[in-house]
């Protein structure tokens, strides 16, 4: 696959894909999110409703239709146009890790949320989250336009810039306690550095160092420490440190092939914690069984394969990274999820995408659906999105305001 990254930009410039062989993909990757989000509400409305009523339905619903306008905005505007303020997002990201680390109560031991109230409703935001995609935009923005220098320790564009502007935001995440979104973060940026030709010796000194961090936190960590150490028998503790993944287990052992039946879950009366939010797979395995579960992987390979497709088609070397980014960030945050929920790795905090609750998690990921299928619009129709734009800015010509600031630009 290196290979492909690594092709030469004027050669991909001049690959002129038919409109059809480009869109396909994005045609299918719209359609799985379609499903899987409608899913994950109709599972959220089971999971939810017999202890919060409609209350968390309602929250999740709002929420897709704010990440659905996010997704369409980062189409419209066009996934060059964000990438070129990518340095921008990641100063944002950078600010608001510090503020929920700083300003903000810490929620189960760690400081990831800023939490603010609107009419009616409590909201809190996980800056973390959008940190995934102003990373992904970062790294894939640097590397495309210092393919030829980003290996070299010296120079402006050398490989120190990228890994310190990264790295500051990946700490801030850390810092905040929030152990599973630093590490798929990490994995999104190395992931795209190697796509992008990165000499594996410059992962060694990072690797150690990272292997040596993971190793104090989880030694002096007690909580970390007993999830690592009870997942592998959480029968023997399924009382303490391995209740969780206990019930989780017995949720999904409990379904069988074909389940017991929609809204029949018996785990999410309180003895399966955060079953509508990390932990709502299993409660989907105990309701719709293992055949359910096993199309639900089906679906999420689906979305990895046309996303791969989408980036592997784009005739940018830009649209071919980000695209590579933003598929690890959503496609390993799945895997994580399934794994943690069957015992396959220990527990931790990660939503599954599309349908855990969670307002944060939702917005970045149809953010990054929206990124997606704005390279595969670019590829089909290259400058698509200036047309969107002139529209919008004719719509907006009645303002008077809009008007002066048309004329101070001319």
């Amino acid at each position: 696959m290196k290979e492909m990254f690594l092709t030469d930009e004027l050669a991909l410039l001049n690959r002129t894909p038919d409109a059809a062989t480009a869109l396909n993909p994005a045609r299918w990757l719209l359609f799985l999110t379609m499903v899987l989000v409608v899913f994950g509400l109709t599972m959220l409305y089971s999971a939810s409703y017999g202890t919060a009523g409609l209350k968390f339905f309602r929250n999740q619903l709002i929420w897709v239709v704010i990440g659905s306008l996010g997704g369409v905005t980062a189409f419209v505007i066009g996934y060059r146009k964000l990438a070129s303020a990518s340095l921008l997002w990641m100063g944002i990201s950078f600010v608001l890790l510090m503020i929920a680390l700083f300003c903000f109560p810490a929620v189960n031991g760690a400081n990831r949320w800023i939490r603010f109230r609107l009419p009616g409703m409590d909201m809190s935001i996980q800056p973390s989250e959008f940190a995934k995609i102003a990373v992904a935009l970062f790294v894939a923005k640097y590397c495309s336009e210092n393919l030829r220098t980003f290996n070299h320790l010296r120079g402006r564009g050398g490989i120190l810039p990228l890994a310190g502007i990264s790295g500051l935001v990946i700490l801030s995440i850390l810092a905040g306690r929030d152990l599973g979104t630093t590490v798929l973060v990490s994995a999104v940026a190395v992931g795209t550095m190697l796509a992008a030709g990165l000499y594996l010796r410059y992962l060694l000194i990072p690797l150690a160092g990272a292997g040596a961090i993971l190793f104090y936190i989880i030694e002096h960590d007690a909580t970390r420490l007993a999830r690592i150490t009870s997942f592998m028998q959480p029968e023997l503790v399924q009382q303490d440190e391995g209740y969780q993944l206990w019930n989780s287990l017995l949720a999904l052992g409990s379904g069988g092939w074909t389940g017991i039946g929609f809204m029949s879950s018996r785990m999410k009366a309180k003895y399966l914690p955060e079953a509508h939010t990390d932990f709502i797979l299993a409660i989907v395995g105990e309701e719709l069984g293992l055949i359910a579960m096993a199309i639900l992987i089906v679906f999420y390979i689906g979305f990895t394969v046309a996303a791969l497709t989408i980036s592997l088609r784009s005739n940018s070397r830009l649209g071919m990274l980000l695209g590579f980014a933003l598929t690890i960030g959503l496609s390993v945050q799945a895997a994580i999820n399934l794994a943690v929920i069957s015992g396959a790795a220990p527990t931790k905090g990660m939503p599954a995408p599309f349908i855990s609750y969670g307002g944060s998690n939702m917005i970045a990921s149809l953010i990054a659906v929206g990124l997606l299928v704005s390279i595969a619009a670019d590829t089909a129709y290259p400058g698509y999105n200036e047309d969107y734009l002139n529209f919008i800015r004719s719509k907006l010509s009645f303002l008077p305001w809009w008007r002066n600031y048309r004329k101070e630009e001319e």
